[in-house]
């Protein structure tokens, strides 16, 4: 089966963008999405927004509403909340390792964070978020702190750092990646090529 390493931040705007798309790439494909969440990577790079110079800044945010205007997904820019966003990371990956829809409660929390400017970073704040999207939002809330799951985190970041990773989202095929919801048509591309080359294998079915 075809696979995607799929390295994401919750708070990640492109990610937001191009969570859908992705969604149907892996479809079409018949591609198993592994997620991996993440902060963005600084030792291979990456280089946070709050400490960029203004004019990327600007540059930025603009280039988020044109995208935002481009797929219809109206989203807040201004006037965000500035708690910690991390501990929905962890929400997430509960979900993801007890075999939950773990793509279903990334897309509610990240659709609150952006569309709603919701405050993700209150316990309380997703919990709700959750139990809207038919999970279970306090028991994923007491499992935030387990070793499974901090172990899941770290790991995912220990992996990403090793795969040469910095912005989020990032796709990885094979020893290809792909940075940028923008490169999801080279991604396209690719797992085209790759699904090819399954069913001449005879490994297709």
């Amino acid at each position: 089966m075809l696979k995607v390493d799929y390295f994401y931040s919750i708070s990640s705007p492109w990610a937001f963008l191009g969570m859908a798309r992705l969604k149907a790439l892996a479809e079409a494909h018949g591609a198993h999405l592994e997620p991996h969440l993440i902060t963005i990577v600084e030792e291979n790079g990456a280089i946070p927004v709050r400490t960029r110079p203004e004019v990327r800044r600007a540059y930025f945010y603009k280039d988020v509403q044109r995208w935002s205007e481009f797929y219809g997904l109206p989203m807040v820019l201004e006037n965000r909340p500035t708690s910690d966003w991390v501990p929905a990371s962890f929400m997430v990956i509960a979900a993801l390792l007890d075999g939950e829809d773990w793509f279903a409660l990334s897309s509610a929390l990240q659709s609150a964070w952006w569309q709603e400017a919701l405050d993700i970073g209150a316990p309380e704040v997703r919990a709700a978020i959750a139990g809207e999207a038919g999970f279970d939002g306090h028991r994923l809330l007491g499992r935030e702190g387990d070793d499974d799951v901090q172990a899941r985190w770290a790991s995912d970041r220990l992996l990403a750092l090793q795969k040469g990773v910095f912005g989020v989202p990032t796709y990885v095929c094979g020893d290809e990646l792909f940075w940028g919801q923008d490169r999801l048509d080279f991604l396209d591309r690719r797992l085209a090529k790759d699904g090819a080359r399954l069913v001449l294998s005879g490994d297709g079915a």
